[in-house]
Formats: C-alpha cells, sequence, structure tokens
C-alpha cells in the first residue's frame, strides 16, 4: 500500500494534474454555487473535455469538480437561503439566520473548515476500509433501505423547530406529493395530470421554489427592513480555533457522512440529514437549532462532504455507485478503457491511489479558496433587498430551467415558491417537506419490495438484524423528545 501510496503521489504532483486538479475545484465552486446545477451536472458537462486526457488528470479533475460543489452548495445557502445543492438545504437552517444577523462571514468560515475536516476524517476512512465499507453495503436490500428511511422521517420530532403538529403536516404534504408519477412496483399512473408528471415531480425544482423563491417573497415583503452591519469576517487560525469548540460534532458527522455515503443510493442529502438530527437530538440547547445555531451548520457540512468519500468506496472496490455524482465517476474511468471495482486495485492501481492522494491534496486547495473567497462572498448581503430578490429569482429560474432544459421545471419551482411562502407564513418549516421527498421515494419502494420478498408478513420483515436494529432506533429517536420535556418538567 505504501508503495502505492508513494507512485501516486509522484503522479500526482505534475504540473498537467495540479492544473486539472485546480480546474476542478473552481468549476465544482461555480457548480455548487448555482442553485440548479448539481455536481453530477457539473461532471457530466465537464466529462466531454476528458477525452483527450490521459486517465489520472482526467479522473483528479472529475473527482475535485464533486468534493467542490458539495461544499459550494453551501455558500448560496448561508447568504440568501438558495441551496446550491440538495445537501445544502439543511446548512441552511442555521447559515441563512446566521447571516441575518450579520454573522454572515462566520458562517462562511465555519461551513469551510467543517467540511475540510468532513473530507479528511472520511479521506482517511476511505484509504483504511474501503473494501470493509463496500461490503457492508451489499447487506443492504430492501427491508434495510425501508428501515432506513424509517429512522430518517423519525428525525421529524428533533427537525421541527416550532409545533410538531406543524411540521407534521408539513411532513404528510411531502409525502403526499411524491405519490405523483409511475407506481414502483405495478408501472401503473398516479395524479399524472401532465405528461411531465409521469416521472414524478422534480426534486430540485421543487426544493429550489421551497428555499429560494419563497424567501424572494419574504425578501420582497420586507424590502425597507435595515439590513444587519456585517460584523467581521474571522481569520483563518481564527476559523480553526472556532471550530474546535464543536470537535466531537464534526467528528460524529463525519462518521454518519462516510457511513451513509457507502449505502448506494443514500446520498448526502440524507446524510446531512441524519446528521442534523442527531446533532440537534443531542444538544442541550436544542430550541437554538433552526434560528442560527453554528453547531448546525457544522453538522451539516461535515456529513455533506463526508459522503463524497463514502460514496466512493463501494464504487472503487465493487463498482457500484453511491450516488449520482459517482455514477457519473464511473462513466469518466469507463471512457479511460478502465473498469472499476476489484480488479481496478490490481491491474490499475494508480488509479485508485490517484484518486486517494488527488482528494488529500485537493482539500487545503479547497479550504484556502473557500477561506478566501468568505470577505468577498459576504458582501453580497450589502446589497439592497430589492436587487438580491431579483437576482435571485432569475438564479431560481435559470436553474430550475438547467435542470433538464424545459419550462416545466420553472412552472414548479414557482408553484412550489407561492406553497412555500404559503407555509412560512403559517409557521411551517420546510425542512419536514424536504425530509419527505428525499425519503419518500425509498420508504415507498422499498417496504412494497421488502413486503413481496416477505411473503406480505410484516412482522418477519422486522426480525432481520440491520432491520430491526435501525427500527429502534428510529423508535428510540422519536421518543428521546417527548422523555427530554417529561425530564424538563
Amino acid at each position: 500500500m505504501i508503495d502505492n501510496f508513494i507512485n501516486a503521489l509522484g503522479l500526482v504532483l505534475t504540473f498537467k494534474v495540479l492544473i486539472a486538479l485546480m480546474c476542478g475545484i473552481l468549476v465544482g465552486y461555480f457548480v455548487g454555487a448555482m442553485p440548479g446545477l448539481t455536481s453530477s451536472i457539473g461532471m457530466a458537462l465537464l466529462i466531454p473535455f476528458t477525452f483527450g486526457l490521459e486517465p489520472i488528470p482526467a479522473i483528479v479533475m472529475l473527482v475535485s469538480i464533486y468534493m467542490a460543489s458539495d461544499y459550494a452548495g453551501g455558500i448560496p445557502a448561508i447568504l440568501v437561503n438558495a441551496p446550491g445543492q440538495p445537501a445544502s438545504a439543511v446548512t441552511a437552517f442555521d447559515g441563512f439566520p446566521m447571516s441575518q444577523r450579520g454573522e454572515s462571514g462566520r458562517a462562511l468560515n465555519l461551513s469551510i473548515m467543517a467540511s475540510g475536516a468532513g473530507a479528511l476524517i472520511s479521506g482517511v476512512l476511505l484509504v483504511i476500509s474501503a473494501q470493509l465499507m463496500a461490503s457492508a453495503a451489499l447487506a443492504f436490500g430492501p427491508a434495510e433501505y425501508f428501515a432506513l428511511a424509517v429512522l430518517g422521517l423519525s428525525l421529524i420530532g428533533v427537525l421541527s423547530a416550532g409545533s410538531t403538529l406543524k411540521a407534521i403536516i408539513g411532513l404528510m404534504f411531502g409525502l403526499t406529493v411524491i405519490t405523483i408519477g409511475i407506481d414502483p412496483i405495478r408501472g401503473s399512473e398516479r395524479y399524472v395530470v401532465h405528461f411531465l408528471l409521469i416521472d414524478g415531480l422534480p426534486f430540485l425544482p421543487a426544493l429550489i421554489g421551497l428555499f429560494a423563491l419563497s424567501e424572494v417573497f419574504v425578501m420582497l415583503e420586507t424590502a425597507n427592513q435595515k439590513t444587519m452591519p456585517i460584523k467581521h469576517t474571522p481569520s483563518a487560525s481564527a476559523s480553526f480555533k472556532a471550530l474546535m469548540p464543536f470537535k466531537v460534532t464534526v467528528i460524529r458527522s463525519s462518521l454518519i457522512g462516510y457511513f451513509v455515503g457507502v449505502i448506494p443510493g443514500a446520498g448526502a442529502s440524507i446524510a446531512s440529514l441524519i446528521s442534523y438530527g442527531v446533532t440537534k437530538n443531542l444538544s442541550s440547547d436544542k430550541g437554538s437549532f433552526g434560528k442560527g445555531n453554528p453547531e448546525g451548520i457544522v453538522a451539516s457540512e461535515a456529513a455533506n462532504n463526508a459522503s463524497v468519500s463514502g460514496a466512493l468506496a463501494p464504487l472503487l472496490s465493487l463498482g457500484i455507485p453511491g450516488s449520482a455524482s459517482a455514477a457519473v465517476l464511473i462513466g469518466g474511468l469507463t471512457i479511460q478503457g478502465l473498469q472499476p471495482g476489484p480488479l481496478l486495485f490490481a491491474t490499475n492501481p494508480e488509479i485508485p491511489y490517484s484518486i486517494f492522494v488527488g482528494l488529500f491534496v485537493g482539500l487545503p486547495i479547497m479550504v484556502a479558496v473557500g477561506l478566501f473567497g468568505a470577505r468577498l462572498w459576504v458582501q453580497i448581503t450589502r446589497i439592497p433587498r430589492p436587487i438580491i430578490a431579483t437576482v435571485v429569482a432569475s438564479i431560481c429560474m435559470l436553474g430550475a430551467y438547467s435542470a433538464a432544459n424545459d419550462t416545466f421545471e420553472m412552472m414548479v419551482t414557482a408553484f412550489f415558491g407561492v406553497i412555500g411562502y404559503l407555509l412560512r407564513r403559517c409557521d411551517i418549516h420546510p425542512a419536514p417537506i424536504v425530509l419527505a421527498l428525499v425519503l419518500g421515494d425509498m420508504l415507498e419502494a422499498s417496504l412494497r419490495r421488502a413486503m413481496i420478498t416477505a411473503n406480505d408478513s410484516f412482522f418477519s420483515l422486522l426480525l432481520q438484524p440491520i432491520t430491526a436494529v435501525l427500527i429502534a432506533l428510529a423508535v428510540l429517536v422519536l421518543i428521546s423528545p417527548l422523555l427530554g420535556r417529561r425530564r424538563a418538567r
């Protein structure tokens, strides 16, 4: 292993590969900060440019796009409540309230430091336990995926900042919406009032509408309200010290992000939601979450970026993508004549080890760009609200259109923007709706497939070891807020 690392280090630390790494990070920042452009879209757009490159610079560039874009999605989430990536919606829960208090610089610096720490810890885990974790992921069948979805939905109790009843209303609305489209088992249409809904409601446009466009309406409503003065943006050394009180949260969230990322199909959104929910549940100050608690940003960003390395583990070891972006990376490997899987370590060990080295070399560059850029990005908050609202609305519509190059996505964004605004007026937070949109499909499809394999016996389904453990954790998460309130009384 050491020989392979030394060889890969020599291959990565060349002018050509370092230029590819820098280009990937810069493109990743742009793609991640643009609502509607996911890391998988950014990687897919650049794959044609890798045709003429050698395998190592091509793959390192794609991986650096993946890593940087997952962080950069938190920038617009913090500044204007417009998540650049689906997983960054969780960062907006506390990041945007901090920005409204004039602490945008602190929030941005905490987010990049937590992202860097999460990427570092998960990178070490990837090197140590890639094959072991990938093998564990193969043990997940329909029953285990159902239990994982139940565990995620059980976080509604800790994600709801106010009334639990209102959070349940939001959750039920989201679960109702995801039933639109094709039945995952029978293949029949359900509530398809428009032929473009046959594949279900597009997630990204709905997310953009719920968070970003609804915030535009709030901005216009409070156009005359004075903005909070920007407080001092911490330096790099001060940002590192500011992260130290949350070191336990960073380690825990990184582990959650990596383990969830290993499970194919789970992804960064689920990792961020679970990490945020666990952190809030363990906190002694639950009421401050959703109102600008910096620990919420740390939990979300550390798990979000840790899931990148987690998704690479089954890809490199078994050829199974852990996320949509990892699936695009498989395409990049195939174009270079490489087949991901166990044989990759035997036939082309320089490729996986170059990816490992590329992650560690690109990490300080990504953090440096983030810390340097924070002082520039916070200036956005000085712009008058009507101008910001106009720009954000334009970006929302552009991002929605670019998701599928169709005006229908823009209509979905506008619809959910209005819905999100009305829900805000009723004091219903978008978080439970996002939770349902992320986990609803997995919940339904996995349960119905599991029931088929268990001969319609729900009890025998629950007797499977991994499923039983996950369901028990979900019950514990559900009752812990009740026990906490009872203990407080």
